[in-house]
Formats: structure tokens, sequence, C-alpha cells
């Protein structure tokens, strides 16, 4: 479904501010498979999202989705295809719209008419029975405004507005990160039910190292905008949050010393 291979991305390069974001990034994730990434700050993650996405066009290397390559193709032109969920529980949704209005414009998004506001009873009976699975006591306030909900109830619907027309690449960039735990507990809870009913093909950035050992297919680490490895299903059965600690505190024990390392011939060289 996703092929990526030898992705490159630099910004301000050839500036002091240059960050080797992407180096030779090559992954394949199949048809239906969810795929967790954990990292470093600074290791890539977002970067590796928003490439697939289309927000930035790579130096090199080549991305396609469900076949097709997109890799010069801007974010609107892969829209179709991708539905994103971001950190933020406010970005992605009109506040001053009403929910429904909201599920209905996410409903459109895909279709080939001009968009149409009217709302008849079948299409208000079916967006209350999808709200209904959010376990939110929603479904009786579609004409209540999304911008004065909660993080946790506006976040829920994003991630109903991005499966409701069935996506083949659904992106969720630490989706729960700026929730409580009871809100986020919910939203994990409806992500893990949204994927498997639709066999959606997930990708999915997290600092949490729980949700990265209970949740996806695999899980790949990236460190200094690599894939430094990955972590089967069969191995995370085996593995506990403090192994992924560990392998973290190894990657700062090695950074450490490569810096003292150039220090040193620095000191000696220069």
């Amino acid at each position: 479904m996703i092929h990526i291979k030898n992705l490159h991305k630099h910004f301000n390069q050839g500036t002091p501010n240059e960050v080797y974001a992407l180096r030779d990034i090559s992954l394949h994730i199949k048809p239906g498979e969810f795929v967790t990434i954990i990292g470093t700050n600074g290791s890539g993650k977002s970067t590796l999202l928003n490439a697939v996405a289309g927000t930035f066009l790579p130096d090199a290397g080549t991305i396609e989705i469900a076949g097709k390559d997109v890799t010069r193709l801007r974010d609107f032109r892969r829209a179709r295809h991708i539905a994103r969920v971001f950190q933020n529980p406010f970005t992605g949704t009109a506040p001053d719209m009403s929910i429904a209005e909201n599920l209905h414009m996410a409903y459109l998004r895909d279709k080939n008419i001009l968009p149409r506001m009217g709302l008849n009873a079948e299409r208000l009976t079916s967006y209350r029975e999808e709200i209904e699975q959010l376990e939110m006591q929603l479904e009786d306030r579609l004409d209540t405004l999304i911008g004065t909900l909660s993080g946790g109830q506006r976040q829920a619907l994003t991630l109903l507005m991005s499966v409701i027309t069935r996506p083949e690449v659904l992106l969720l960039d630490e989706h729960t990160a700026a929730l409580d735990p009871k809100s986020a507990a919910q939203v994990i809870k409806l992500t893990r039910k949204f994927i498997a009913r639709d066999n959606l093909t997930a990708f999915m950035v997290t600092h949490s190292m729980q949700q990265a050992l209970e949740l996806g297919d695999r899980t790949i680490m990236m460190h200094r905008g690599q894939i430094i490895d990955t972590i089967t299903q069969q191995e995370k059965q085996r593995l506990t949050v403090d192994d992924l600690l560990d392998k973290f505190a190894e990657l700062r024990k090695t950074e450490r010393l490569t810096d003292d390392m150039l220090q040193q011939l620095r000191r000696e060289y220069v």
C-alpha cells in the first residue's frame, strides 16, 4: 500500500540551520497493516508522516501509495486517498460549524460533487449512528457547535471524520498526546476499532512506549532521520516498556560517546 524508497529530506539546506531530517528511508507497509513509529525527539517521526501526506516534497527518493507514484504530488492532491489526525484536538475541524455539519463535510471530501450543506433525514440518521460508536453521549447533540466540545470529544469526532469515507491510508500523528488519560484511552479504543473494522492501512507516531507495544502489527524506531530498528509483533509480545526505554538510553549513551569523541578530536587536531 505504501512503498517508500531511498527518501531524503533536508531543511534549510546550505545554511547554519540545516537539518538532515530524513536519511535514505526505505519502508514498505502492506495493505491493512498498522505500523507505529517511535523515536527520540527530532528523529524524523512526524517528518516521515508529513512526507507521506505530501506536506513537503522530498529531495530524493520515491513514495508510492496503492501502486501510484505520489512523490511529486502536493498534499491536496493526495487527500482523496489519505486521512490524517493531528496531535492538536482543534486541528481538522471547523469550530463554528455543528457536529453534523463537520461530519457532512468529511463525508463529501472524496465525492466528485460540489459541497452541499443540505442535511436530509437519511444523512442525519446515519451520522447519529456513527456518533453512537464514540460512547460519548453526543448522538443527540448533532446541532452542537464542535468548538464548544472538550478536547477528548473533539478528537474522537476528528477520528470519526477521518475514517467516515474509508480512506486508503490513515495517518495518526501523536493523536492522543494532548488528551487527559481517560480521553486518550477512549480515543485509542476507537482507533483500534475503526482500523480493524475497515481493515485500514495505518501509520501512527507515538511517544507512548505502552502504545508502541500494544498497538500495531510492528513498530519502527527512528533516530537522526533513519530507521534504526523494526520490532515485529512477536518481538513486541516479549518486550516491556522498560525494554524500550533501555533502547533509548543506549541511543543517548552512544550519542554522548560520539559527541565526546568529536570534541576530543577537535581539541587534538583543530
